[in-house]
């Protein structure tokens, strides 16, 4: 079913005040770190949290990513260079459960306010093949939603139960790569913008004002994505690495794994086996891999099937290879190559 997913306003006012609930104050005094000219000091910990810094920042901040261009992020670890930034910032953006070494010295540092975007919008779970493991099987984003509202267990309650987002590892972690489906990434930007707000009240209307705008840039691209990919001729696309169930879920597609949600873990035989049965009964084309890691089992298996073989960008960093310079570049070149090889353009 094709539904037409804008980003209502009332659910944008309550991510808002979400995000101000989310922003955590270490220190007392709730001071600001700042650079020599009066910005604020932000760290982010990759490409999807720095993007939402300094578009919502602006010239108002200084901002240091943890993770530089062409590094993967998942097994990133820190020097101590690194840790010093962390505990200097003014504020930290990160995103719980993709980069372990970081979560754990995000959460020992000393900055007085920090975001986490795991806790701004609701995460799902997708098994390592990149099915949905929520029990809603074949329910795109927006009717996940509804249904999770229906039955209550949407409400947000102040974390009680902070799950193990250990990335990569298989069961039951919920799945972090959120950014990939513009709503959601909508949200977070939402909880983030207040996040800034918090941390430097004093240029608050800057702040909104850049949310506004790129929350605006972001349900374009949501509707660009729906228009794009509702006459596809198949559903199913193959992918080295099973980061996109929030996009197959918000539009309707199937997603199916090569080597699950970790980019470099190996699939058995009897994976493979399964995904050419899959090529051929769902008349999948083309076999994805991505820009920062290993495109060599994708290329195996394209050339078992008589495959083609394209990128899809996970985003998680942007290098010379990017098919774009920033977040919207390379989210429309995914979805050129979505539709071409799901016969859709």
């Amino acid at each position: 079913m094709n539904v037409r997913r804008l980003i209502p306003a009332t659910a944008v006012a309550g991510v808002s005040t979400l995000g101000l609930m989310a922003v955590s104050a270490c220190t007392a005094s709730g001071a600001a770190e700042r650079t020599d000219d009066g910005r604020l000091q932000v760290v982010a910990s990759f490409y999807p949290m720095q993007y939402l810094a300094e578009r919502i920042g602006g010239d108002r901040v200084a901002v240091t990513t943890l993770t530089k261009p062409g590094v993967e992020p998942h097994d990133l670890e820190l020097k101590p260079r690194q840790t010093a930034e962390l505990n200097d910032a003014g504020l930290i953006i990160s995103l719980r459960g993709v980069q372990p070494a970081v979560d754990k010295a995000i959460e020992q540092a000393a900055a007085p306010h920090k975001v986490d975007a795991a806790d701004l919008t609701e995460l799902r779970h997708f098994d390592g093949s990149g099915h949905d493991h929520d029990g809603h099987e074949g329910e795109t984003e927006t009717e996940h939603a509804e249904h999770a509202d229906e039955s209550g267990h949407e409400e947000h309650e102040e974390h009680e139960e902070h799950e193990e987002h250990d990335h990569g590892t298989g069961g039951e972690a919920a799945d972090p790569h959120l950014w990939l489906d513009p709503v959601k990434y909508a949200e977070v930007a939402e909880g983030v913008g207040a996040g800034f707000e918090k941390a430097d009240p004093a240029n608050a209307a800057d702040y909104r004002k850049n949310t506004e705008a790129l929350v605006a840039e972001l349900t374009a691209l949501d509707a660009e994505f729906e228009k794009g990919l509702e006459k596809a001729s198949t559903r199913t696309f193959i992918t080295t690495h099973s980061a996109f169930g929030y996009l197959a879920a918000r539009y309707g597609l199937e997603q199916e794994g090569i080597s699950g949600v970790g980019p470099e873990s190996e699939p058995s035989p009897a994976r493979i086996k399964e995904l050419q049965e899959i090529a051929e009964k769902d008349k999948v084309t083309t076999v994805f891999f991505e820009t920062l890691a290993s495109d060599r089992t994708a290329r195996t298996l394209a050339d078992d099937t008589g495959l083609a073989t394209d990128v899809l960008d996970p985003l998680e960093g942007i290098t010379d290879k990017s098919r774009g310079d920033d977040y919207l570049q390379v989210m429309r070149a995914n979805l050129a190559a979505l539709q071409k090889a799901l016969g859709a353009s």
